[in-house]
């Protein structure tokens, strides 16, 4: 057992820390939490004399096989070179303070079991197996003039997606993903930024598709993301039943209300577009993808005060690629530019769990919850940037009641 005494709890649902706490955990769980003193004799006990402790970060957009900003390329890559280098990206992801995040498509269930095994180092992972999308959509990769079938693509741990095309395949590709460990179903319902083919408006899936899936995925208890930007991709995906909305940079007014009604939740991800504007070029994005992400990027910060004022909750994302998920952090100063710094604390750690639908095991510091926490040198309320850079600011760090930095002294 280890007892936390004399911390100060920030977990973004109060603009000030909870001061004079104590925290008690019993192997990989929180046992109690409390304003007085825990009785626990043999326990190892850590007085932080003020300092604060927060629930570890979760991160709900990420995309951890992602080796290479030219997704398309990073599909040939072989399988084992992808794993240990995701396996170093994930690494990293802790030591910034992530302890949970989810994969928006491409890792697999083997990388999970490896690292339940301890076999490396990083944050829990939730996972949708590979992304559901269209021939020509933002899970096809392949060029305007390559005729290789995309199974060519689909078997390789590299590809971030599959291919399925019309209301049978749709159902046979998420039983199989389910079937393969996926949490939750991602799909592609609009033209993306990386994917050669498809303008941005591209709206994916038919209706009837989208609710095929959308209704498998309610059958096996979870529901389905949607990689997502313009106002009416959004719209027809509510009206489909996705719960999660990816990204959601152009959404209006009256659709993100909508959204709020129907229960949805978004994930804005604006530091991907500020990444690949400023390096995509230089780390091999193709022309055509470049060329397409200031229809993205320039609408990103007005966006989340439409969702805000909206009521629609949005969880934290990044969707990073390659060298460029070193600025997984710089999420958190892009969004406080127009959010209060407390709404984006807890838009990494209350509301990604509500998301994920980890409520009450991840994202909080209570009793039954994951002993997954991190002890800062200063409050990020007053000072953000204590959650900024590679984790530099960060003494503590614990996943599972086991400190990974820092330890007991």
């Amino acid at each position: 057992m280890i007892l936390i005494e004399n911390a100060a709890l920030v977990d973004g649902s109060r603009d000030r820390p909870l001061e004079g706490m104590a925290i008690l955990v019993e192997g990989d769980t929180i046992r109690e939490v409390s304003d007085r003193p825990i009785h626990a004799p043999g326990a190892d006990r850590l007085d932080l004399k003020g300092a604060v402790v927060m629930p570890g970060l979760v991160d709900c957009h990420v995309h951890v096989i992602a080796t290479t900003v030219n997704v398309g390329a990073n599909a040939l890559l072989p399988d084992a070179l992808v794993a240990h280098r995701a396996a170093r990206i994930m690494g990293g992801m802790l030591r910034r303070g992530f302890t949970t995040v989810r994969d928006l498509g491409g890792a697999t269930i083997g990388l999970r079991l490896a690292w339940e095994e301890g076999l490396f180092e990083g944050p829990r992972l939730v996972l949708c197996g590979k992304a559901l999308g269209q021939t020509g959509g933002h899970s096809d990769f392949r060029g305007r003039h390559d005729t290789r079938p995309m199974t060519w693509f689909e078997g390789r741990l590299g590809s971030l997606g599959r291919i399925a095309d019309g209301v049978a395949e749709c159902r046979r590709a998420a039983r199989e993903e389910l079937k393969a460990g996926a949490d939750y179903i991602k799909i592609m319902a609009n033209g993306g930024v990386a994917s050669p083919t498809d303008p941005i408006a591209y709206l994916q899936y038919s209706e009837e598709e989208m609710r095929a899936i959308v209704e498998e995925a309610a059958m096996a208890g979870t529901y389905v993301a949607a990689h997502l930007y313009t106002d009416d991709a959004i719209a027809r995906a509510v009206r489909c039943g996705v719960l999660s909305l990816e990204h959601c940079n152009l959404i209006a007014a009256d659709t993100a209300r909508a959204a709020a009604k129907a229960g949805a939740m978004a994930c804005p991800t604006l530091v991907t577009y500020q990444a690949l504007k400023e390096e995509g070029a230089t780390l091999g994005l193709p022309p055509e993808s470049v060329a397409k992400i200031d229809d993205v990027r320039l609408a990103g910060l007005r966006s989340l005060e439409v969702m805000r004022e909206a009521g629609l909750p949005m969880a934290f994302g990044t969707d990073l690629l390659g060298e460029m998920h070193r600025r997984q952090s710089e999420e958190f100063a892009i969004r406080a530019e127009v959010l209060p710094v407390p709404e984006v604390i807890r838009s990494a750690t209350l509301d990604a769990a509500r998301l994920l639908r980890m409520e009450g095991k991840i994202g909080c510091i209570a009793p039954g919850a994951f002993a997954d926490l991190l002890v800062l040198d200063g409050d990020p309320l007053r000072d953000l940037s204590m959650l900024a850079g590679q984790g530099e600011r960060i003494a503590r760090i614990m996943q599972n009641g086991r400190f990974v930095k820092g330890g007991n002294a």
